[in-house]
């Protein structure tokens, strides 16, 4: 019920002919007294710390989540991430395509690639540096150098222990030297002054160089802004009550609220992404009286008279049942 709730938003997406990415993520909310229930002691950026671990998914085009599931602190990332999808998948509108799914090395699991795999589903998903893929980064790549400074990338078949048949590895070499401002990826002792990262993807080679892979996966770093703003401006981390399915629907909602809140600056049309505390501070502190004189509800707003054209704007916007009407600026432009 709390899955189906989040995802309500979804219906109002229009179809694209080129589909939607979807983005997979977890996130450590902690709970210092650790009496609630799913409030369990995992590994976060604060070290082992009593937390809860929910899972979600965000749709990567419009920045809405479609999915968000609690788990005990103790979970790992990828812990029950196959019935997670399967749930999302069973349940995406029809009108609604997926061009394919990023995540990081958490959800680098074999049955969850062989689901994506199976439903023909594109994925780039971060593999881990492990033994295997360390030696080969350390032996002799045929590295191609690309119009990034600093940045090689290579490409071979590589098939782990755990998968059925090779895979498409990815792996991009950084030079520290000259990416060290934001420099990504893990630094190995045995080749210094590089850092690596390895993408494990089902994008055909034909179509999709190493480095059209990488930037295409770069652009799930947007995630990491919706999981700051569902916590910052939705005060996610603060919802744990004393029963877990009690604090899953408190989460739930309030993603729900985020949701409601992007669909209100598509509806406006605005094309930059405006923060909770944004929309306070420009709209719903502004007084206002709901009146009914003669039977007709009106609303009277103390806007000052500066801002007054703005809010006219605003409001025709609001209440225009065609989506793609002129679209009103996200603050008012003050007039002398």
């Amino acid at each position: 019920m709390f899955s189906s709730t989040v995802a309500l938003g979804l219906n109002r997406l229009p179809s694209r002919q080129e589909g939607y990415t979807l983005d997979l993520d977890s996130t450590r909310l902690l709970h210092e007294d650790g009496q609630q229930e799913g409030v369990a002691v995992g590994y976060t950026k604060r070290g082992l710390k009593p937390c809860l671990h929910p899972l979600l998914a965000v749709v990567a085009e419009v920045r809405l989540v479609a999915q968000l599931w609690l788990r005990p602190g103790n979970t790992p990332c990828g812990g029950n991430a196959t019935a997670f999808f399967m749930d999302l998948w069973e349940n995406l509108p029809s009108h609604l395509r997926l061009r394919g799914v990023r995540a990081d090395s958490g959800f680098c699991l074999p049955e969850l690639l062989a689901l994506w795999e199976q439903l023909h589903l594109p994925y780039v998903v971060v593999a881990q540096l492990s033994q295997p893929i360390q030696k080969i980064l350390k032996g002799d790549l045929q590295w191609t150098a690309t119009e990034v400074a600093g940045t090689a990338v290579a490409q071979l078949e590589y098939q782990a222990m755990s998968w059925p048949h090779p895979r498409r590895l990815v792996l991009i070499r950084h030079q520290v030297a000259e990416r060290a401002a934001g420099c990504v990826g893990k630094q190995l002792l045995a080749v210094p002054g590089y850092r690596f990262q390895a993408l494990v993807t089902s994008l055909p080679a034909t179509t999709h160089s190493p480095l059209a892979v990488w930037r295409y996966y770069n652009g799930r770093a947007d995630c990491e802004n919706v999981i700051k703003e569902l916590q910052s401006g939705f005060a996610l981390p603060t919802l744990c009550l004393e029963k877990f399915w009690a604090t899953e629907g408190a989460l739930s909602l309030a993603t729900l609220t985020y949701n409601l809140s992007v669909l209100f600056q598509r509806h406006l049309g605005w094309q930059t992404k405006v923060t909770i505390h944004s929309l306070r501070f420009w709209l719903f502190v502004t007084a206002g009286v709901l009146s009914h004189p003669q039977g007709k509800t009106t609303i009277k707003i103390a806007a000052p008279q500066r801002e007054r054209a703005w809010w006219r704007r605003l409001w025709e916007k609001i209440l225009s049942p065609f989506p793609n009407c002129n679209a009103v600026e996200n603050r008012p432009a003050f007039a002398d």
